[in-house]
């Protein structure tokens, strides 16, 4: 008999220790210090099923291995997530928890009933190819980008990892049975890009090292496996792709449920939406009709009416969009704006920076390309010291000139400056990194897509209206565009999911009310049919924070004070939103 793998050896020890966690608690040993225990095991078993989710949250113990994505793999998976609830259940659900033992316990059962649906409802190893390039090529990234072991350690692990890739592809061939026709457009691009990764990027990445005769070595065979899953991607798996996109009502509903975790359904979020919606486009015709004059002198403004207002708020965020860069200048843009914010923050103490900074500003790679403009990944959680990076993609350069024009208008100069609030400085960066130093490590790890998307558009606002930019207010119009845009996202996200939306009527709502070009607008529908309920947790985790802050600034009066109310909110981790009223009341009982 063959000895057994290394990745079975961690399965077993994994399995064996959460398991054995149910067992009588040992003489003083609290039921927190016991659930802490039982969360750690289930960690390692965890990582020992998925050994990428280990490397994504920072543990590195299985940067050698890569998942097994076969029927029967996954099958283990959920049978694991069922035993895990039973056994959370049985050990705890009547123990002598506190307060923060009962909220990580809560967490943590959401988590697990949440993969549980996911996994019995949705398919995405069957319809959708892109699961497959976190697999082949975020994963070996990753090691070079995030990691702080040594560069030897990484390389080393990103060489045997690379040769699983093929054996991964071969799988993912089977596997793909009933593509949905927009997932394999989007996979068959960044497939491309991870070509050319392995082509070239990764030795850039790497550098100078003893090691790389030997990556380069590994990297042939993975090349030409990326090169026969393109084959098979483009000649024999898009000719048969029929598969659906559209969850519907039903599955929608549940799927936005579990996700949102704030106890709103599908029919509350889009009726809230659709009246904030309006509410927007009414401070937005406001703001451009004091604009009117600087980019139409003497020419009447529109009639205030329906057609006249949207004519109003079109004509000036069109002049407002000529102020742009070009594409090479993206990145550096960005980086410019950086050092203002930082400075406004420190100086109105809107809350404390993170220091150091690690925070890269970068190009984003062409596999990472084809869902949205710009991203942030933060350092992991299990390996804080490391980087993060805000990538910004430029726009194709397949792309013709009036497509280029229309993507540089999109993200003026003033709309990047938007941009930057949200993915970084006091949005998605600083956040996370006040993520990353909870003390509890069920919410550093299961952090809610609800509250950090909330806080990202919810600092957009705050920052303008504690006096950033100055009162601009072509740049107040920006700001108001692009909470326009997280609004009309949970519109287009119940539209397409539950009310049959075609693109084109898809595309009239985004370009005509929503004020967005038509290259912006046919990403989004491209992405709201690839990750259904993600583009509401915008506006439902905003509205979430507004609120809160709304509420405890009426309690406590003069008394308030935004740095220490801010620090409140994120010094508990990225918690699902329900439990922040209770959390932030708590800890602003003492000192800041």
């Amino acid at each position: 008999m063959n000895a057994p793998s290394p990745i079975r050896r961690f399965l077993a020890r994994g399995l064996l220790a959460a398991a054995a966690l149910v067992a009588p608690a040992a003489r003083g040993e609290s039921a927190d210090e016991r659930l802490a225990a039982f969360f750690q095991a289930h960690l390692d078993a965890t990582f020992a099923l998925r050994p990428l989710d280990a490397t994504l949250l920072g543990d590195h113990r299985f940067d050698h291995l890569l998942d097994d994505v076969s029927p029967a793999a996954r099958a283990r998976w959920l049978e694991f997530w069922k035993g895990q609830v039973a056994k959370l259940d049985a050990a705890f659900a009547t123990a002598d928890l506190s307060a923060d033992g009962r909220l990580d316990r809560d967490i943590l059962r959401d988590d697990l009933v949440r993969n549980i649906w996911l996994a019995e409802n949705e398919h995405a190893f069957e319809q959708d190819a892109r699961v497959y390039g976190s697999y082949s090529t975020d994963s070996v990234f990753s090691l070079l980008t995030q990691s702080t072991l040594p560069k030897e350690t990484n390389v080393a692990n990103c060489i045997a990892r690379m040769k699983l890739v093929p054996a991964l592809l071969e799988t993912a061939r089977t596997s793909l049975t009933d593509p949905a026709p927009t997932m394999l457009e989007t996979a068959i691009q960044q497939n491309r890009g991870s070509i050319a990764f392995y082509e070239k990027q990764i030795f850039d990445l790497v550098g100078e090292s003893p090691q790389l005769p030997a990556l380069r070595a590994a990297a042939v065979p993975v090349v030409a496996a990326l090169r026969r899953h393109q084959e098979f991607l483009e000649k024999e798996l898009q000719p048969r792709a029929r598969g659906q996109w559209r969850l519907g009502p039903e599955k929608f509903s549940k799927k936005l449920e579990l996700v949102l975790d704030m106890g709103w359904d599908a029919e509350r979020v889009v009726a809230e939406a659709r009246r904030e919606f309006e509410r927007v486009r009414h401070d937005m015709a406001f703001v451009s009709r004091q604009l009117w004059h600087r980019h139409r002198p003497g020419r009447a403004v529109p009639p205030d009416d329906e057609a006249g207002r949207r004519e109003l708020i079109a004509t000036v965020v069109d002049a407002v969009n000529q102020d742009h860069g070009q594409p090479e200048t993206l990145v550096r843009d960005a980086r410019e704006t950086v050092a203002g914010l930082c400075d406004f923050l420190r100086a109105r103490d809107v809350l404390r920076l993170p220091e150091p900074d690690r925070c890269r500003i970068v190009e984003m790679p062409e596999f990472r390309r084809g869902n949205s403009l710009a991203y942030l990944e933060n350092a992991l959680p299990l390996d804080p010291q490391g980087a993060s990076t805000y990538a910004i993609s430029p726009p194709p350069s397949s792309w013709d000139a009036a497509r280029v024009r229309s993507f540089l208008e999109e993200y003026n100069d003033r709309m990047l400056q938007i941009l930057t609030i949200h993915e970084a400085y006091p949005g998605h960066y600083v956040q996370l990194e006040w993520s990353n130093r909870c003390p509890s490590l069920v919410r550093r790890v299961l952090q809610s897509g609800t509250f950090i998307e909330g806080w990202a558009v919810y600092t957009e606002q705050m920052m303008l209206d504690e006096g950033y930019g100055a009162g601009d207010p072509a740049l107040r119009l920006m700001q108001l565009k692009f909470f326009l845009r997280a609004v009309a996202n949970a519109i287009l996200d119940h539209g397409m999911h539950c009310e049959d939306w075609s693109d084109e009527r898809a595309l009239d709502f985004l370009m005509n009310e929503a004020f967005q070009s038509e290259g912006e607008a046919r990403l989004k529908i491209v992405r709201a049919k690839q990750s259904s309920v993600q583009l509401s947790t915008y506006f439902a985790g905003r509205t979430a924070h507004h609120r809160l802050r709304q509420e405890i600034q009426r309690e406590m009066g003069d008394a308030f004070d935004l740095g220490r109310y801010h620090e409140a909110v994120l010094s508990n981790g990225s918690v699902p939103v329900k439990y922040l009223p209770q959390l932030v009341r708590e800890r602003l009982k003492q000192p800041r």
